[in-house]
């Protein structure tokens, strides 16, 4: 009869399972699990998708660098990559050989006119590498947001949590295991959400701002680089 009885006891009591945490949840633990859970899906596809596009462009860059530098026509390589613009770095070489020929059929590039003209190439290649770093920087102040803000999300309802969990103790006026167990479990549970959202978006915003800034730079270098080629050109003409 006693076996009975503790089986009953043990059956009907609280569901500390992850699912169950979260269905027996307080309405206010619930919306910030549901907020953390969310924020943390949105984390993974802005990780994932930037991951891609970083790994791409860094592909792609490798690729026209090795076309560019092995001494091609660069008319001939405009007319090539004007159909095929599948990088940052093809946009700013594109940019300023357009800004080039558009200067370079108006004007005969005379010796006092070239610094103006190479002036406005540089300008336009830094205007496109400016809106290259932009898109590639989507994102980033969302990973920074949920970075900083999900631990305290977490803690919030960690702390709600555990004032259930007092109140439950009030209320039955018992200070048994059984009756304090739901309320802690559903704060520790809060505080490992918050924390499960926020330790890949800083590990992934740290690491992003890396590859951005190294392929900023690259962007930077190559411009120069291709405004030097550009002015070599000219005074071999």
């Amino acid at each position: 009869m006693n076996s009975e009885v503790k089986t009953e006891v043990i059956a009907s009591g609280p569901d500390l399972t992850i699912l169950g945490l979260f269905f027996q949840a307080d309405p206010f633990v619930k919306g910030v699990m549901f907020l953390l859970i969310f924020a943390s899906i949105w984390c993974w596809t802005i990780i994932i998708n930037k991951s891609n596009t970083i790994r791409k462009e860094k592909k792609f860059s490798m690729e026209f660098e090795d076309v560019f530098w092995s001494g091609v026509n660069l008319d001939n390589l405009y007319q090539e990559y004007s159909e095929n613009i599948n990088s940052a770095q093809v946009r700013v070489f594109i940019t300023g050989m357009s800004e080039f020929n558009r200067v370079n059929s108006k004007h005969s590039l005379s010796t006092s006119k070239l610094n103006e003209i190479f002036q406005r190439i540089n300008n336009s290649m830094h205007i496109s590498i400016s809106r290259e770093i932009e898109k590639l920087e989507r994102g980033m102040s969302f990973l920074a947001s949920i970075g900083s803000v999900a631990p305290f999300i977490g803690l919030l309802g960690t702390v709600w949590g555990i004032v259930n969990a007092f109140q439950s103790i009030a209320i039955s006026n018992n200070t048994s295991l059984a009756v304090v167990a739901p309320g802690i479990a559903e704060a520790l549970f809060a505080t490992a959400l918050g924390l499960l959202a926020a330790i890949p978006a800083v590990a992934a915003y740290n690491k992003f701002s890396n590859d951005i800034e190294k392929l900023s730079n690259n962007l930077e270098y190559f411009a120069i680089e291709f405004s030097s080629v550009l002015q070599r050109q000219v005074e071999a003409n």
